[in-house]
């Protein structure tokens, strides 16, 4: 009888374990992300080129290139996406900006911090 709660507590122990890491896992960077401040980037300063930009805050990490060619983007590739990424949120971003031509979209519903992770690493691209 002993053994059976010995087991039984490790097993229930295991599991608040690895159920509180995931919450951990998923929730880490989420007020960082939402209070993300996404500011406008302007083209007329930025040379031809291909420039990398990153943003970074828990399962939020993303990197991409964007090419600028006659001081309008004209490319947006992910190199890394965030994790959990869903394509329609990430292609919906990336056709905004380029047909805005800059940073200072609407985020897509239910994937704001997302859309912000996204959004942040195209402004570090253009901006450092």
């Amino acid at each position: 009888m002993k053994k059976a709660i010995i087991i039984i507590g490790c097993v229930v122990g295991v599991l608040v374990l690895f159920i509180g890491g995931g919450l951990l896992y998923i929730t880490n960077g989420l007020n960082t992300g939402a209070n993300l401040a996404i500011n406008p980037v302007d083209l007329t300063q930025i040379e031809d080129s291909t420039y990398s930009g990153s943003y970074g805050s828990g399962r939020w990490n993303n990197t991409v290139e964007v090419t600028v060619s006659d001081k309008k983007i004209a490319q947006i590739k992910v190199v890394k996406t965030v994790g959990f990424e869903i394509q329609e949120t990430t292609n919906t971003i990336i056709s905004s900006v380029i047909e805005k031509q800059n940073t200072t979209v609407d985020t897509v519903s239910g994937a704001t911090v997302t859309s912000k992770a996204y959004l942040k690493s195209i402004e570090n691209a253009l901006t450092k």
